[in-house]
């Protein structure tokens, strides 16, 4: 597969799932004293413009952009509602997509490190904001984990 292409398709696929994880975790608080929401609302703003660009990017490639499987989404969603049945607490709800924002980040890193020589530079450097992003949205995860 083309570097570019793969690089847009990685940042599809992970803006795809987090806005789709963060709109599913928003149903099951819906009714909860979460203080997390308000990151959470603003988070997925985020997320949306990321699918928005990549999608954009992935049709001047002629590369229609695949959208997450159906059982990716079922187990997201077990996922959700086991942890927010077990606690729905901020600090776990933090851990928990810290922890998906963190596997995401190794994965597109990894990728930006392999393709630095090769990809176009437009595409690097919007796989690097991204990166940025799901960081900055950690940091501001952490301050949740601590909270009781």
């Amino acid at each position: 597969m083309n570097e570019n292409i793969e690089l847009l398709t990685h940042i599809y696929e992970t803006a795809e799932m987090g806005s789709y994880t963060i709109t599913t975790l928003l149903t099951k608080i819906r009714k909860k004293e979460n203080k997390l929401k308000f990151v959470l609302e603003e988070e997925i703003k985020e997320y949306e413009e990321y699918l928005k660009e990549s999608e954009r990017l992935l049709l001047k490639y002629d590369t229609e952009p695949k959208k997450s499987s159906f059982l990716s989404k079922v187990g997201s969603n077990m996922g959700i509602t086991m942890e927010t049945i077990m606690d729905n607490s901020d600090a776990a709800l933090a851990q928990m997509l810290t922890e998906g924002i963190t596997m995401g980040v190794n994965i597109i890193t990894a990728k930006i490190s392999s393709y630095k020589n090769n990809a176009d530079k437009k595409i690097l450097k919007l796989a690097k904001k991204f990166v940025d992003f799901q960081e900055d949205e950690i940091e501001k995860l952490k301050a949740f984990m601590w909270e009781t």
